[in-house]
This record gives structure tokens, C-alpha cells and sequence, in this order.
């Protein structure tokens, strides 16, 4: 059985933990967190930034990921 709780801004599932860390109402936006141990190990937490007309960007301590051209 695979470990669900959740906490106060999202849930824990598995290893991973998702949560809301920031969020404006009037602009529409929103940034969820993605911590996963192996991959905060190397390079921080995953950052998804959306806004308020779906664009989605994501982010590590490495900077923004790109699509492939």
C-alpha cells in the first residue's frame, strides 16, 4: 500500500510531496511544489508557476526548464 496524507497546503504520496507555496487571487496564479528525495537531493525542489491563462512554467535551482526545439 503506497503512503497518502494529507497536510495543510497539499498531500504527501509515496515520497513525493505536493504542495500550493504561493498563490494571488486577483492575478490568477499559482506555484505548486513537487519534493521527491532523489530529486531534491540533486537539484532542490520542482516548481510548477501557473497563470492565470494556463501557461505553465517549470523551475529547479538549476533555472527554468525548456521545451525541446
Amino acid at each position: 500500500m503506497i503512503h497518502y496524507r494529507e497536510i495543510t497546503y497539499g498531500f504527501q504520496f509515496g515520497s513525493a510531496e505536493v504542495d500550493r507555496v504561493s498563490s494571488d487571487n486577483k492575478k490568477g496564479w499559482v506555484v505548486l511544489q513537487i519534493v521527491a528525495p532523489a530529486h531534491a537531493k540533486r537539484f532542490g525542489p520542482l516548481q510548477i508557476y501557473v497563470t492565470k491563462t494556463g501557461r505553465i512554467r517549470v523551475l529547479d535551482k538549476r533555472g527554468e526548464w525548456r521545451q525541446p526545439q
